[in-house]
């Protein structure tokens, strides 16, 4: 168990400032609630609406090693909500071998612990017997929420607390201290969803820096290369529809692929199945396919270990869009 505090750990009172270590909130869980052996490794980490990609891709190689190389058969982290989306997913791309060998869930909370109601107890107690199940095996990163298991490319928070993997149904759905999911038959199975296609390997090691960039009506080109002067070495693009841009983007985009720079276009669309780049892939984009925006550039930070533009053309092309 990876604790990074946020508000699932949060102290009555505290604000934003105390966390209880995670052992705490192990140890505060009901008698019973936990059957499984658990380790508690507390994570320094920021808040995270202001999480660094460089703690992401840090919590991302942690779940990785825990598995792979300390023969842990589950991994649970416990994360804020805000983008808890984004760190899933990247850890979801870097996990690897890791992925059959392990549950990996990750987990939050809308409340502070000790709030009357709080979800944080049983999103983690769930989280934890998901996590030790053999059944969340080969399914990737899953993200546990309300007792249900969402898988992460597929999860937003779409609410300011609420999660939805729509149009995808949750992958599985705990029932009793126990999780159900597509590949098991049982009678108290209600919903259920394939866990989708697992992502191709790491092409080298991630990078950090990628911009995410709102396209509109009026859009400055500029904006593209200040991001690049800025130290960017890749930018999505979050297009309109189904990943349109601005024509006025064209040249800038031609030029940064060129100099090795990719750009890759998403849909701002909730559920857009192609997010295709239109126009923009005849001057070098890259199709973010049906990722959203956040999640295209988690994929791109992982893509850049490539080295080369096509190489991450390559990457995006190997993850297959689900329908």
């Amino acid at each position: 168990m990876l604790a990074t505090g946020d508000t699932i750990g949060m102290l009555p009172g505290s604000g934003r400032g105390a966390f209880a270590p995670g052992a705490e909130l192990l140890a505060d869980l009901p008698e019973g609630a936990v059957t499984a052996e658990v380790t508690v490794e507390d994570v320094l980490a920021e808040p995270s609406w202001n999480l660094e990609p460089s703690t992401m891709l840090s919590l991302a190689r942690r779940v990785r090693a825990a598995i792979l190389e300390e023969a842990y058969t589950g991994v649970v982290v416990t994360h804020g909500i805000d983008t808890l989306e984004e760190t899933a997913y990247l850890i979801d791309l870097l996990a690897g071998p890791a992925a059959p060998l392990g549950g990996i869930v990750v987990t939050g909370a809308v409340q502070g612990w000790a709030v009357p109601g709080s979800d944080g107890p049983r999103n983690l107690a769930a989280s934890i017997a998901a996590a030790a199940d053999p059944a969340t095996r080969d399914a990737g990163a899953l993200a546990c929420l309300d007792g249900e298991l969402h898988a992460a490319r597929w999860v937003s928070l779409v609410g300011a607390t609420r999660f939805s993997s729509d149009p995808h149904e949750p992958v599985g759905r705990i029932t009793e201290s126990r999780i159900t999911q597509s590949r098991i038959t049982q009678s108290r199975i209600e919903r259920l969803a394939d866990p989708p296609p697992r992502p191709p390997a790491a092409p080298g090691e991630p990078e950090s820096t990628v911009a995410l960039i709102k396209v509109y009506p009026g859009i400055e080109s500029q904006l593209l290369y200040s991001a690049v002067d800025a130290g960017a070495r890749g930018i999505v693009l979050e297009g309109t529809g189904a990943g349109n841009v601005p024509v006025s983007l064209f040249v800038a985009i031609g030029e940064l692929t060129g100099w090795g720079v990719p750009v890759v276009v998403a849909s701002r669309c909730h559920g857009a199945t192609e997010g295709a780049a239109g126009m923009a892939a005849k001057v070098g984009a890259i199709s973010a396919g049906d990722l959203a925006p956040v999640k295209a550039r988690c994929a791109l930070m992982v893509a850049l270990g490539a080295g080369t533009v096509a190489g991450v053309q390559d990457y995006f092309d190997g993850i297959r869009p689900c329908r």
